[in-house]
Formats: structure tokens, sequence, C-alpha cells
């Protein structure tokens, strides 16, 4: 199988875009079991009806684990912020009607949100062990509910075709509260843009009736996993400041490709 270059790369797999399918080529430091792992999250996020491109198979190209799933023609939201930043409150308001639709499915047969974060906690490095053990209880008070949390929400993970917007990238979804998935894009978008951060609270607590701060005290658990995660676009001292509720920097508002 040719496959030429991918059409996107990322820390667990490239995508490329064959016979007008998408094949997802897992690399190779993964379990054997990430693809069929990752197939089953976005099953469940299909079959409730959300608009999620179908999975045709989960097999090995090469003797590598693969996806192939439809292809969805578009550009995603955050490329079409790039093109037109005077568009960007319309669309984060778009995707913010569409997450909030995600966190109506009941996802009981996904993770626990809450055994993701424990388990992305203990895994941090570095992180002294009796912050750790704080961290850890918050997360042990914090609500549970069983809600389909997609785990990396941002308008870059969002295709517009033609008048309908799909959903892609469901690895990090699990079952949890949405105000942690909230938390969570609120602290992606904060990476690249204090501006897009804050309107996208704002327009997120409008439309849900939570307060900021029913998102926000989940700040210093979700920082703490994302810590885990060692992106190397993200800056280990800015998760830090959410980690210990300090004021932390204004951030360029050069809006780029999060990771």
């Amino acid at each position: 199988m040719n496959l030429r270059d991918p059409i996107a790369s990322g820390n667990t797999a490239n995508i490329y875009l064959y016979k007008n399918k998408i094949i997802k080529i897992f690399k190779d430091h993964l379990p054997k079991t990430a693809s069929e792992y990752e197939a089953r999250k976005q099953r469940v996020a299909f079959e409730s009806g959300l608009r999620v491109p179908k999975i045709l198979e989960v097999t090995k190209v090469d003797g590598k684990q693969a996806i192939i799933m439809e292809y969805v023609e578009g550009k995603t939201l955050g490329e079409l912020v790039k093109e037109n930043m005077d568009h960007v409150e319309s669309l984060l308001e778009m995707s913010v009607d569409i997450q909030m639709e995600v966190h109506t499915v009941v996802a009981e047969s996904l993770e626990p949100m809450r055994i993701k974060l424990q388990r992305q906690i203990e895994a941090v490095e570095g992180l002294d062990k009796q912050v750790k053990t704080s961290l850890l209880k918050k997360l042990e008070s914090m609500t549970v509910e069983n809600r389909l949390c997609h785990g990396d929400f941002h308008l870059y993970n969002l295709i517009k075709s033609d008048e309908e917007v799909f959903i892609i990238d469901w690895v990090d979804a699990s079952a949890g509260n949405p105000r942690a998935d909230v938390c969570r894009t609120y602290i992606l978008y904060s990476q690249i843009s204090r501006d897009i951060a804050e309107l996208y609270l704002k327009l997120y607590c409008e439309k849900s009736g939570w307060s900021q701060n029913e998102i926000l005290e989940w700040a210093p658990v979700i920082a703490a996993a994302r810590l885990s995660e060692n992106v190397a676009t993200e800056d280990p001292d800015r998760l830090m400041k959410y980690l210990f509720m300090e004021e932390h920097n204004h951030e360029s508002s050069n809006f780029r490709i999060l990771e």
C-alpha cells in the first residue's frame, strides 16, 4: 500500500488519505491494543448519534496497528479561524453547542475519567509526592458522572463539511464529569491565547448555566494530568501554576495548531 506522505502527524499516529478513506497508523511505542481501544471509543460516539467519522476497519498496515475510517472533506474550525479571526466568536459558539451535545451522551462502557486522571497524575515525573497525594485527594472529592467527555476538544478537532461539523480524534475520550472536559479545553486554549480561552469559557458558562468556578475547580487536576503527556509544545511551568492556583501569565494571541 503506497500511502505517500501523511496529511497529519501527532504523538501517537500518522494520518493518511488513501482512496477517499482516512488511514490512521499508530506508532510502534504504543500498546498492541491501542487501535482497537481508540476505535471502540469512536464507535460509542458514532452510535450515540453524534457526527463522527464512521470506523470501517481496525487492521494492520505494513505490520503496524491501523484504523481505517470514512474521509470527511472540509476544513477544521481552527483553520477557518486562522483564515479570518473575525469569525472566532461564532465558531467558538458553534463548538460549545457541539461539546454540550457530546456531554448529553451517557458513556458507561468507557473508562471512567477518574481512573484515567489518577493514572496520569501518578505517572507525572518530578512532581513532589505530597503534591500528588493532595491532587489525588482533590480528585477523589470531585463529583463523579458518566457523561461522554472527548478529552481533547478544540477547534482543530472539528471538521466543517458543508453544513455539518464532525468531531475527530477520540483517543482521549472517557466517561466523566463534563466540567472537567470543559476545563481541559480551557487549559488547551490558554496555551495559545488568553483571549480565546476566556471567550470560550464565557460562552460555555452562558449556555450551560455553570459558573466559572464550577469549571475551574478542576484546573489543578487537569493540569497535572496534562503534565504526564509530555507534549513538546506545552510549557510545564505554565501548567504548574494551575496546580497551585496561582495567577498565570497571558499567552500569545497567535492561533496555532494544538497537539
